[in-house]
């Protein structure tokens, strides 16, 4: 996001006599498209929320603030690294209906409030309840159980398998790092970009944390990328913002080099990490737009692409190719907002006198779009994938669709069913207790997480729940929730409106052709007119 700042001085307030003071220390920005965020300068955080009124509301952290995920292993593996778990709280889904838990197993819940489930007859742990697991292969219940054509799984076997460590590199060597963790990202720039061959990189990665002794089996480097992902994306340092409609996936930042003189050799080292994580089979805590992924595939951007990410932009746009834009007086330029100054940027030479028409929109509207996502980052850009392809060839990333690359870099997430359906909305004659919803929650819950993640990229552009679940769900307009409609007729497929969170669902006539319905809809959902 472009920012405009308050002229006046960190914590003086610029809202009158009649509003108290920010915090010193506090500064308050705005985004391009008006939106006020916050910055504290002490903790070198931003947020969303006004810190005068934490005391009314509590406020949501940036992810630097967010405490560590805890971890759940195998006890057969090593331990079970949960220091505090309670007994099952009321709060939890109610899946009575699935009937008991099988013999043998238990259900707990984690201190961070997500529960999860004990096998004690192979002393093995699982965040996925095993009654999900039967219940989907019960043809009582959800008919016969549909396999998932896209098949992620089986790309990832084959990407997996391509991977392999360089020939002559010896099994047992280590690339160590000595961090310090109140400074992870300057310590982890040096380190990783000090390494002159790249390949090295590929070696088992062993992490040691100053003043903290300890067996580096996976768990360590796993806290570095989780740890690492949260100051890298901070849009704090300038090199990432957040995207016009939310407040949790992100963008990189086109004037990236007015924060930072050296912004292109820590696009290098951010897409060097990136490569890390994919190539060690780690995860990033951060999510990013959709063009995003495309450009790592050097994919087409669309108008479509544009929807969930710049909503008026969108709007605009649409109009122009529904009508005759001439009257409008509208030229090949665009005003850019460069820290409170509008600085006007040609899109092809001499723009600014060249008349948007009827015969030359199209071409116009191309440009908009290539400069909204990609002109104006590209060195970033060229700079992140240049040190993601050291680790990671570009004809194997290719055999993966943009939604599939999300899922390679940030993983599944954890979707929390329950709170999904009481954040939703219902609209036309629908309700949480009709029929066909009573269906889809069916469906929700009998999908496989990746199914459930692909259904929640169809509806909302993105896979990425807010930090403080479905209630802080953005749309276009602020907060919106997931929204389902009715619309149609049992002969069409589900469309999606991502810019609103919404999907038209058609009143089916019987689960099963909601069910096959939902899952073409998800599987095809660039092609057919499915999502706007």
């Amino acid at each position: 996001m472009s920012v405009r700042s308050e002229s006046q001085p960190h914590g003086q307030s610029n809202l009158g006599a009649e509003i108290e003071a920010l915090p010193p220390g506090w500064e308050m920005r705005y985004t391009e498209g008006g939106r006020p965020f916050y910055i504290d300068h002490n903790t070198r955080t931003t947020s969303w929320h006004d810190p005068r009124h934490a005391a009314a509301a509590s406020p949501q952290p940036h992810r630097s603030m967010m405490p560590r995920a805890a971890t759940i292993t195998s006890p057969a593996a090593g331990t079970l690294d949960t220091p505090q778990v309670r007994q099952r709280a009321g709060s939890n889904p109610d899946l009575s209906h699935l009937g008991p838990l099988p013999s043998g197993w238990e259900e707990r819940v984690h201190a961070d409030g997500r529960t999860f489930f004990i096998d004690h007859n192979t002393k093995n742990t699982t965040w996925e309840d095993p009654r999900l697991s039967r219940a989907f292969q019960n043809a009582a219940l959800a008919g016969p159980a549909v396999p998932y054509s896209r098949d992620y799984k089986r790309k990832y076997e084959y990407f997996r398998s391509k991977l392999r460590r360089p020939a002559n590199m010896p099994q047992n060597q280590k690339f160590e790092m000595k961090l310090h963790r109140n400074s992870i990202l300057e310590d982890s720039y040096r380190t990783i970009m000090a390494c002159k061959k790249a390949d090295n990189l590929k070696a088992k990665l062993w992490i040691d944390f100053e003043g903290e002794k300890g067996l580096d089996y996976g768990g360590v480097a796993r806290e570095w990328f989780y740890l690492l992902s949260h100051e890298m994306f901070n849009p704090y340092y300038g090199l990432f913002e957040y995207s016009a409609n939310d407040n949790y996936t992100l963008q990189i930042n086109p004037n990236s080099g007015l924060c930072n003189e050296d912004h292109l050799s820590y696009f290098k080292f951010i897409g060097r990490v990136a490569g890390m994580a994919v190539y060690h089979g780690k995860l990033l805590d951060a999510f990013f737009i959709r063009p995003f992924y495309k450009m790592m595939l050097k994919k087409h951007i669309t108008l479509k692409d544009m929807e969930s990410v710049d909503s008026e932009y969108y709007n605009s746009l649409v109009w122009i190719t529904e009508n005759d834009p001439e009257d409008l007086d509208l030229r090949f330029c665009v005003e850019e907002d460069q820290f409170g100054q509008m600085v006007t940027k040609d899109l092809k030479p001499n723009g600014e006198d060249i008349l948007v028409t009827n015969s030359n929109k199209k071409e116009y509207i191309d440009l908009v779009i290539k400069w909204r996502f990609s002109s104006r980052v590209q060195e970033q850009m060229k700079s992140l994938m240049e040190g993601f392809n050291e680790l990671v060839q570009q004809d194997l990333l290719s055999i993966f669709d943009e939604r599939e690359v999300e899922l390679l870099m940030c993983g599944l997430g954890d979707i929390d069913v329950n709170d999904w359906r009481k954040h939703t909305a219902y609209r036309g004659d629908y309700s949480d207790k009709h029929p066909i919803i009573q269906w889809f929650w069916k469906a929700v819950i009998l999908m496989d997480p990746e199914t459930r993640v692909r259904l929640l990229q169809f509806v909302t552009g993105t896979s990425r729940v807010p930090m403080n679940g479905f209630a802080e769900l953005w749309g276009s307009n602020g907060p919106q929730k997931f929204t389902i409609e009715k619309w149609g007729n049992p002969d069409q497929l589900p469309r999606a409106h991502t810019c609103f969170n919404r999907v038209d669902l058609p009143p089916y006539r019987s689960f099963q052709e909601l069910w096959d319905k939902l899952k073409i809809a998800i599987e095809n959902t660039e092609g057919f007119e499915g999502v706007d």
